[in-house]
């Protein structure tokens, strides 16, 4: 009996060791700064209503917007810009990325105007190739302030966020979406508020950042581009042999915080 109960109790320990296994190899967000959501917290969910979105693309390009058109940022970009990769057509705006006689060309598409504190979303479909970033985010230029959705291409089942407060950043957070983000369309927003910053995936709210929190109104954008080979650690080692890529965009929506 002793000995029966003895194994009893060890096959007990090792049940036990192979769960805590199992757990610590469950997918998980990663975070540099900030605070997850929690129940407790009670932070709504926000869908983005018709009247609230500032571009749609069923009738051709809309007025506030322009794209790109440089020899682009520079690192960690590997690519150039150009106008004739942000297309809209059949009620879609469509970033490309395309080689051209052995470099690459990106796309960007970002508004004339500035925005502040408020709401602010999209429907999007994100790119898949390794080494390829799609995002949503806003950027004020100087002082560097810039407010990130971006999707690294390598692993489209799940969403970085991040941001910069005069240029100072390091707040990179990972999120596990369900699904596929490159597959279809989703809405992704963030409220961008005084003291916080709230990220939501298709109205539920996911992340929350409380410090160090962006003041200066910042430009809208959207932009498709690869990483210099430095940057593999990141998003993947590009594989160009998978050009062209496209990201697409359904709208983008804004409301102003009251």
């Amino acid at each position: 009996m002793r000995k029966s109960g003895f194994i009893s109790l060890r096959v007990i320990a090792l049940l036990f060791v192979a769960l805590l296994v199992l757990a610590s190899c469950r997918p998980h967000s990663t975070s540099m700064g900030g605070d997850n959501i929690r129940p407790e917290d009670n932070i709504p969910t926000r869908l983005t209503q018709e009247e609230d979105k500032i571009a749609t693309f069923e009738n051709g390009y809309p007025e506030g917007f322009w794209a790109r058109n440089d020899r682009g940022n520079g690192h960690p970009f590997n690519c150039s810009f150009a106008r004739s990769n942000a297309l809209v057509a059949n009620g879609l705006l469509t970033l490309s990325l395309t080689e051209s006689e052995g470099k690459f060309v990106g796309a960007e598409y970002r508004t004339v105007n500035k925005f502040s504190y408020g709401y602010y979303s999209v429907s999007m479909k994100a790119a898949k190739c390794p080494g390829v970033i799609s995002s949503f985010f806003t950027y004020t230029g100087w002082p560097w302030d810039e407010i990130d959705i971006e999707f690294l291409g390598d692993d489209t089942t799940r969403v970085q966020f991040n941001y910069y407060t005069n240029g100072s950043g390091g707040h990179e957070y990972v999120y596990n979406l369900v699904f596929d983000a490159s597959e279809d369309f989703h809405e992704y927003g963030f409220d961008w508020q005084p003291n916080s910053i709230t990220w939501y995936v298709d109205g539920t709210p996911v992340y929350r950042a409380t410090t160090d929190i962006p003041s200066n109104a910042g430009h809208i954008m959207m932009n498709l581009w690869n990483v210099a080979d430095t940057n593999a650690d990141w998003a993947g080692k590009f594989d160009a042999e998978k050009l062209p890529v496209t990201a697409q965009y359904q709208w983008i929506g804004y409301k102003s915080a009251e």
